[in-house]
């Protein structure tokens, strides 16, 4: 992702000598959580549309609530999962742009949620795996080695979530034969997690389930 080719300035940041009733103004024209603020070209950070709305005196200056501003940014070369994990951590859906100091305009969230959505991961055909297993049992290389020893291609895969004792894995793997790739992994003690109508270990516990219920009636 070039983020030059994102960076959005549809209007310019406020300064820290803008009024409370100018960042309301810019607030209720854009649907922005956080207003850059810049004085002379350089970042001093953001406030959030929150706090805007929360204050009494609309003449106030905004140098006079330094304190609350948040100081989140990006530079030009971050990747796409590191943008993702800013505008999280940030509950925002923009991103200041800024090298060495210079503010230079916005990265929107929608823009890049386009991006990712372009992916392999999102955007090839394949089918989604997610498995569990002991925290300390646990390497992504044997993941790869799992999935790829039944000529399967990994999409993507990322921990979806980690106790101290589990960790989630969630696999987008590109294979026709997803019955073998889970067989695998139940051979090397992994928990599956997502049900599969191909899964022939369910299926089979599902017909002793039913003989057994049929003995039983019998």
């Amino acid at each position: 992702m070039n983020i030059t080719e994102y960076i959005v300035n549809d209007f310019n940041p406020l300064t820290t000598q803008s009024t409370v009733k100018e960042a309301l103004k810019l607030c209720k024209e854009h649907t922005i959580t956080h207003i850059p603020v810049a004085d002379n070209g350089f970042y001093v950070g953001c406030i959030s549309q929150t706090d805007v709305f929360t204050m009494e005196n609309k003449e106030e200056l905004l140098k006079e609530s330094l304190d609350i501003f948040d100081h989140f940014q990006m530079n030009n070369n971050e990747s796409l999962l590191e943008l993702l994990t800013i505008f999280a951590d940030n509950d925002a859906n923009i991103i200041p742009v800024v090298v060495n100091q210079k503010y230079l305009g916005y990265i929107d969230l929608n823009d890049v949620l386009d991006v990712f959505s372009q992916t392999p991961f999102l955007n090839s055909e394949g089918f989604i795996l997610v498995i569990e297993k002991n925290t300390k049992d646990y390497t992504m290389s044997e993941v790869s080695q799992i999935i790829e020893s039944n000529k399967a291609i990994v999409l993507g895969c990322y921990e979806s979530k980690r106790t101290n004792d589990k960790v989630e894995i969630t696999l987008k793997i590109s294979s026709q034969e997803i019955n073998e790739i889970i067989q695998t992994f139940r051979r090397y003690n992994y928990t599956i997690i997502t049900e599969h109508k191909d899964d022939i270990y369910l299926e089979e516990l599902k017909n002793r389930s039913d003989y057994l219920q049929k003995f039983l009636n019998t």
